[in-house]
């Protein structure tokens, strides 16, 4: 197919002769509502399976900035990463937009001293290498990223899933649907500051009366987790369960920094999720989401000092 790009160029700009203006590539590509959790802005074909996607992301947020305002979270990583593959998908694999994606296996390292705020957004290139098996109707999807800024590695990463059509969607989900699932009550969290969370609302973990182990708060209001109505609880929310489980285990001196998770089965948005961790051999966090007696993913979790 031809090559498409979201870049707009206004070499007459007033204040800046030969200013590039960018806006973010269309929403519905990365299978968000709101412009503001669209982070990407455009791409391009290096070669057979060969992309740069672009990305900028935002100096406040209200999860993947740090709450002093200083960082970018690793989680805004994840999710430009994530976005990069499902863009590429629906532009130069002919994935068709009604077709949903299942998450099989996610990983990605951090470099935390790399990921500072600064006076401006930040403008990054996302390096990705495809591959493809299967046929348009049914697809699996790898892909590799390096994660640059300025010129420097912030992020390497590690993509697998697949796409299916409506009719195998539905068979996949026993019809559930958005409309006709319903979370249970969300519980009180923890404190924000003990999970590094500005925002109660921010919070996904609830104590139990075991240690190790909460209750995954799923807030279907949440602006960000739940950009638009879901039928099942979103990777990402996972994912932000095991950063701040992790984080609930490791030295204050320590920081989460690189994700390597497995998503085993759906997590149902009308069953309670339960999440624990238990520290590694090798000094890193593995985290658990269980529904009742399923692991519906693993996530190992690593630090980096900041």
């Amino acid at each position: 197919m031809p090559q498409l790009r979201q870049l707009a160029e206004f070499p007459a700009a007033a204040t800046d002769p030969g200013a590039v203006l960018t806006a973010t590539v269309p929403r519905q590509l990365v299978h968000r509502a709101a412009l503001a959790e669209t982070f990407l802005t455009g791409w391009a074909r290096n070669g057979d399976d060969h992309f740069t996607v672009t990305a900028q992301w935002p100096r406040a947020h209200q999860l993947h900035v740090s709450p002093d305002r200083t960082a970018y979270e690793p989680l805004l990583v994840v999710e430009t990463v994530r976005q990069s593959g499902t863009l590429l998908a629906h532009t130069e694999y002919d994935v068709p937009l009604n077709h949903q994606f299942v998450l099989q296996e996610l990983s990605v390292t951090t470099y935390p001293g790399r990921l500072a705020v600064g006076p401006l957004p930040a403008e990054t290139d996302l390096d990705v290498r495809f591959s493809r098996s299967g046929t348009r109707r049914s697809a699996s999807l790898t892909y590799e990223v390096d994660v640059r800024r300025d010129g420097e590695r912030v992020a390497t990463a590690h993509v697998a899933f697949t796409s299916v059509g409506e009719s195998a969607y539905r068979r996949l989900r026993g019809g559930r649907t958005a409309d006709g699932v319903t979370a249970p009550p969300v519980p009180p969290g923890l404190p924000a500051a003990d999970v590094h969370r500005a925002l109660p609302a921010d919070v996904v973990l609830a104590p139990t009366r075991e240690e190790d182990r909460w209750q995954l708060r799923v807030d279907t209001a949440h602006p960000v987790f739940f950009d638009h109505p879901l039928d099942h609880v979103p990777g990402m929310l996972l994912l932000e369960g095991a950063r701040q489980a992790a984080r609930l285990r490791m030295p204050a001196d320590r920081s989460p920094a690189a994700f390597d998770a497995t998503f085993h089965r759906y997590a149902e948005l009308d069953l309670p999720t339960w999440i624990e961790a238990e520290t590694t051999s090798g000094g890193g966090i593995r985290v658990a989401g269980i529904q009742e007696e399923s692991t519906v993913f693993t996530c190992v979790v690593n630090a980096a000092g900041w």
